[in-house]
């Protein structure tokens, strides 16, 4: 490129807080500053920070307080927060959530017009639904907010096509691209004595195959599912080992469903997993990830466990299940117990045809963050390209 672009990556949450949108954002940025341009992070502030850690810069605005498993709550109204922006000069903003982080991106274009990409990853009318269902104004206010941010960008992106359904509830009418989630975990053959490491620690036997879970413990991943297609496994004699890797706001209830199944000697919780080795042990370790979610936009965690040439078993016409061919780069069930029963019992024994799928979805499905994030740098120029070519009224936003 005949200028290299300085971006600004926005989101609502950075580290140490984890989640998938702060592991996208640190992927942007990294790649980005690594071999393609500037980046700086843009997030609420967080008290457990340590950005001396990172190598490219991370700029906090004000937050109210944390909540949960330390999310932030920003509060991007001072005008000096504007004006730091603007001072940096950035070619772009990318913004990965459309709340908090959004918001302050409108004030910044009401301050000097910058173009703004936003990568809508998440179903919020999940949580607007559950969470304000007795708030009706508040949900009402909610759901404005959200579109007015969508709105406000001068190009949408979402991460899989059924993620627009989405965007259609939330209120979005206008255009949008797919722009797909890389991976940050590489091809790997992990050895057999790592593998094996998983197994003793858990004290699994080497003949018990073991299911895997990877994500925040939310009833709403669909994990009532799994536990009772789980509880129909052990009545039918199948042996296993189901492991529940991550934390959530769900994971107190959903260890008491699981010990009320009686299915304490069959699922092992591991609690939060920082290092991505580690964690790239257990998806070589496991026979197969059983992820039902419907809720997830991408499902990066299908693409991380392909990595290692482990296949999954997804929902059909989730959007975690686009691109996949059932018995072929993964395995398709419908959205009930008994179905992911019955597909699970039916595969679990197949070595062979585990190791296959799980070999197919590694060369067919994977793509590695520096191929995703070009393809995006390279829309940036269009966005720019396009932005300085089109004449603008007064921000409305």
């Amino acid at each position: 490129m005949e200028k290299l672009l300085r971006v600004g990556i926005g989101c609502d949450a950075y580290y140490p807080t984890i989640d998938g949108g702060c592991t996208v954002a640190k992927c942007y940025a990294e790649i980005i500053n690594e071999k393609l341009g500037e980046a700086v992070v843009i997030t609420p502030d967080n008290p457990n920070a340590q950005d001396y850690r990172f190598d490219y810069p991370v700029y906090r605005y004000k937050s109210l307080f944390t909540f949960g498993e330390g999310y932030p709550v920003g509060w991007p109204f001072k005008e000096v927060f504007a004006n730091d922006v603007v001072d940096m000069n950035l070619d772009i903003l990318h913004s990965h959530c459309p709340i908090a982080t959004s918001y302050f991106f409108r004030r910044i274009n009401r301050k000097k017009r910058i173009p703004t990409v936003l990568t809508y990853h998440t179903k919020y009318e999940y949580d607007y639904e559950s969470r304000l269902k007795y708030a009706p104004p508040l949900k009402a206010r909610a759901y404005g907010m959200t579109l007015n941010n969508i709105k406000s960008a001068d190009e949408v992106w979402v991460t899989s096509e059924g993620t627009s359904e989405s965007l259609r509830k939330i209120g979005y009418e206008g255009d949008y691209i797919v722009m797909p989630n890389g991976c940050d975990l590489p091809k790997a053959n992990i050895s057999e004595n790592d593998r094996m490491s998983i197994r003793r620690k858990h004290g699994i036997p080497a003949d018990v195959p073991i299911l895997l879970f990877v994500g925040r413990l939310m009833w709403y991943k669909n994990i009532k599912l799994i536990i009772d297609a789980l509880k129909l496994l052990k009545n039918d004699g199948y042996d296993f080992r189901m492991i529940m890797l991550g934390i959530g706001p769900d994971e107190g209830s959903i260890k008491k469903y699981t010990k009320k199944l009686m299915l304490d000697d069959k699922v092992i919780f591991t609690g939060q997993i920082k290092d991505r080795h580690d964690i790239q042990i257990y998806y070589s370790s496991a026979d197969l990830l059983v992820f039902p979610s419907t809720f997830d936009t991408n499902g990066l965690v299908v693409r991380e466990a392909a990595a290692s040439s482990t296949p999954s078993i997804l929902v059909a016409g989730s959007c975690a299940a686009e691109g996949i061919i059932d018995g072929e780069t993964g395995f398709i069930c419908l959205e009930t117990p008994h179905s992911l029963y019955v597909k699970i019992s039916k595969i679990i024994g197949n070595k062979p045809l585990l190791e296959r799928v799980g070999l197919n979805a590694q060369n067919d499905i994977y793509i590695s963050w520096e191929d995703s994030i070009k393809n995006a740098f390279e829309r940036y120029q269009i966005v720019i390209d396009k932005f300085n070519s089109t004449p603008h009224e007064k921000y409305k936003f």
